[in-house]
Order: C-alpha cells, then sequence, then structure tokens
C-alpha cells in the first residue's frame, strides 16, 4: 500500500470520528437548550430576569479551568460559552415575552 493510499486512509478514518463528535455535539446542545428553555420557562413564571451574570460569570470560570484541564484552548472555550449564553438569554427574552 503506498503512503499516499495510508494517508487517505487514516483521513478518511479521522473524519468519521469528527462526523461522530459533530453529531453528538448537536445532540448534547440540543439537549442542553431543552432544559435552557424550561429555565425560561420558569424564570418568565416567578419574573426573574433573563440574564444572571453572577452565574454567568462562574460558568465562564469554572468552563475556562476544565478547558485548560482538557488541553482545549480557554479563549475559545469562552467564546463558545458565550455564544451560546447569548442564545440562551434570548430563549429566556422570547419566554419573558409571552
Amino acid at each position: 500500500m503506498s503512503t499516499n493510499t495510508d494517508a487517505l486512509s487514516k483521513l478518511h478514518d479521522f473524519r468519521k470520528s469528527i462526523d461522530n463528535f459533530d453529531a453528538a455535539l448537536i445532540h448534547i446542545l440540543a439537549e442542553r437548550f431543552r432544559v435552557t428553555k424550561a429555565v425560561g420557562a420558569l424564570k418568565a413564571s416567578a419574573d426573574l430576569p433573563p440574564s444572571d451574570p453572577n452565574r454567568e460569570a462562574e460558568q465562564v470560570a469554572r468552563l475556562r479551568e476544565l478547558a485548560k484541564s482538557a488541553d482545549l484552548d480557554p479563549d475559545f472555550a469562552e467564546k463558545f460559552l458565550e455564544f451560546v449564553i447569548r442564545e440562551v438569554i434570548q430563549h429566556h427574552k422570547q419566554a419573558a415575552a409571552k
């Protein structure tokens, strides 16, 4: 087997793994948003604000530490979490508006 064929075979295997990880991430995010939508409904019914800056800061710090221990760039992890948090807050605002 040539080196090129070996490389293409390994590339195929890597891509298969990446596809599996992407699918898992989508399912995990879907579950996370199901729970945060329930949190938004609870906050709306209890007349609580859609965002909680203290909780968000705690989560950022916690996930930065998790990222470091997982050998993932903590800045990337923080940006990703901030994106998710912005989306969650939008869901909470929508729930409060209903």
